[in-house]
């Protein structure tokens, strides 16, 4: 495969991980009340109450998740905004810029949930970084030899 088709198929790759973040994020408020969360509640409830729950605390956890979606769906469109322009500028410090962002992001959200000892926050946040940090770095160190190239 040419460089070019593994540009170009590195940023399909991250378009598609954008999309999945728009479509989660949008479905996250119309679903988070559903039985398809009951294990996550029951999870996040046991990290902070060892024996029964307050009755709200359900409620309370469905509305932080509903309230995160749209979050994570406006990230996602400002991501595939920006996949966009460092595709047709070929500019490579946006790669670095989002790869970046990432990589200040994730310490951060892995903390909060590792001080609660609820890991399936930070295996999923690992997923994440897995799945979009190789792919950023690759296209900004192909970009950045590219435009060293035509500068040449």
């Amino acid at each position: 495969m040419t460089d070019s088709a593994l540009r170009t198929w590195t940023i399909r790759w991250l378009l598609a991980v954008a999309a999945v973040h728009v479509v989660i994020g949008g479905l996250l408020p119309w679903i988070a009340t559903s039985g398809v969360f009951d294990l996550y509640h029951a999870g996040v409830t046991s990290a902070f109450w060892p024996g029964a729950a307050p009755a709200q605390a359900r409620g309370m956890q469905a509305w932080w998740l509903s309230l995160f979606g749209p979050t994570v769906l406006l990230m996602a469109l400002w991501m595939i905004a920006l996949i966009h322009l460092a595709d047709r500028l070929r500019y490579a410090r946006i790669w670095l810029w989002m790869a970046g962002g990432l990589l200040l992001w994730a310490p951060q959200d892995m903390l909060v949930s590792l001080r609660a000892d609820y890991w399936p926050h930070v295996w999923i946040d690992l997923l994440a970084l897995l799945a979009m940090v190789p792919p950023l770095l690759w296209l900004w160190r192909h970009d950045r030899a590219a435009m060293r190239v035509e500068q040449a």
